[in-house]
């Protein structure tokens, strides 16, 4: 899967639009995580979309822009892979579909993994000032292996006065495919209550049960 991202800044610019632009349009048709498209996704193509524009400027080109540059693909890059992986291996998407966005089709793309009928348990690590560690493992077993066939875990995330309601209040969305998951805050983010949740996701992109919700305070 490596070749399908291509090495030149322009060549790069020109895969993402496709494969963003096909996704976006079919978020409903292929059953895509919308809020994780529209929070990762689209947050981080619009980071890189200002920064490879202003770098497309002679007048702009400074090494501050290009440096902007560099890490704008630096941050979008794993996310856009993430979505590859999950569309080279959704059953909603034809042969021809993979294809016309020039992601290889490859055998084991139609092999059957089973979606995930447990959930991640996890603990918060705090001892750090200014950041958390989110230590996941699968409710079945005090390792750290996923289940057979998942890729990793779905965690949501917010900041918030009061304690959720549901699911959909956490607004944030990261993907990690081993534990721990880190978060930097800022110092204005200390001694208040964020909220976690977790979920595990095959390498179809097809998910499992949500676990609990869990808070820590920001140390």
């Amino acid at each position: 899967m490596g070749k399908i991202i291509p090495n030149k800044d322009v060549d790069f610019d020109t895969k993402q639009r496709v494969i963003v632009t096909a996704a976006n349009a079919n978020i409903l048709a292929w059953n895509l995580d919308a809020l994780w498209m529209n929070n990762v996704i689209d947050s981080k193509k619009m980071v890189w979309d200002k920064a490879w524009a202003e770098y497309l400027n002679p007048k702009m080109r400074t090494p501050v822009i290009t440096f902007t540059k560099r890490e704008a693909r630096k941050s979008y890059e794993p996310s856009l892979r993430q979505l590859i992986q999950i569309l080279e291996y959704n059953p909603r998407i034809s042969v021809e579909e993979l294809k016309a966005m020039g992601i290889e089709v490859r055998p084991h793309n139609r092999t059957p993994v089973p979606i995930a009928t447990t959930y991640p348990v996890y603990t918060i690590d705090s001892s750090v000032i200014r950041n958390l560690k989110v230590h996941f493992h699968d409710q079945n077993s005090l390792h750290k292996a996923k289940p057979y066939g998942q890729h990793g875990a779905e965690i949501r995330w917010a900041i918030l006065p009061a304690p959720p309601i549901n699911v959909e209040d956490l607004t944030h969305s990261d993907f990690d495919t081993s534990s721990p998951f880190a978060l930097t805050f800022d110092e204005a983010d200390r001694a208040q209550t964020i909220y976690f949740c977790l979920r595990w996701e095959n390498t179809r992109g097809e998910r499992g049960p949500w676990g609990e919700i869990v808070s820590a305070i920001i140390p």
